[in-house]
């Protein structure tokens, strides 16, 4: 089982960085809920029984792990800040570096679970992943997606 575990966790380490990236501002914040993350993912393994495909499983543990993480910060800086280095965007990506930061900002802006569902979108995931990763409907996605697509576009304008 710990064999397993590990390839998987070698197989889809992307995925846990790219959470991390997202909601953390340091290196070492981006480390600690790396571990985090692990440690929620290896207790919750045994029980793993492959209904959903694993990278759904894995970002439902990952993005709920960041949140209560995130709601559990107190006072002061904020742990989520998205950063341009929390996607990986590929080089045929059309616009310019500077549209590319202005929507970076934007996406700061939005709300813990907006943020994770933009991940999820950008990530070219299905609306069913999504929804299972976040416990809502199919619906409820298109809905959302639809919200943050015009909050983006407004918060863009505004900039």
């Amino acid at each position: 089982m710990k064999e397993q575990f590990l390839l998987l966790l070698e197989t889809h380490q992307g995925l846990i960085q790219k959470v991390c990236n997202m909601y953390c501002n340091t290196k070492q914040d981006q480390e600690d809920l790396f571990q985090d993350i692990v440690l929620q993912l290896w207790r919750a393994y045994p029980t793993f029984r492959g209904g959903a495909k694993v990278t759904t499983w894995m970002y439902r543990i990952a993005l709920n792990t960041a949140i209560t993480r995130l709601r559990k910060e107190t006072q002061g800086e904020p742990f989520a800040e998205l950063g341009p280095e929390a996607f990986q965007v590929p080089a045929v990506e059309e616009g310019s570096r500077e549209e590319r930061a202005a929507m970076y900002r934007a996406i700061r802006r939005l709300s813990q679970v907006d943020q994770a569902l933009t991940l999820l979108y950008l990530e070219d995931c299905s609306y069913r992943e999504m929804g299972e990763v976040l416990g809502i409907s199919e619906a409820n996605v298109g809905f959302k997606l639809n919200r943050i697509k015009a909050q983006l576009r407004t918060l863009m304008s505004i900039a």
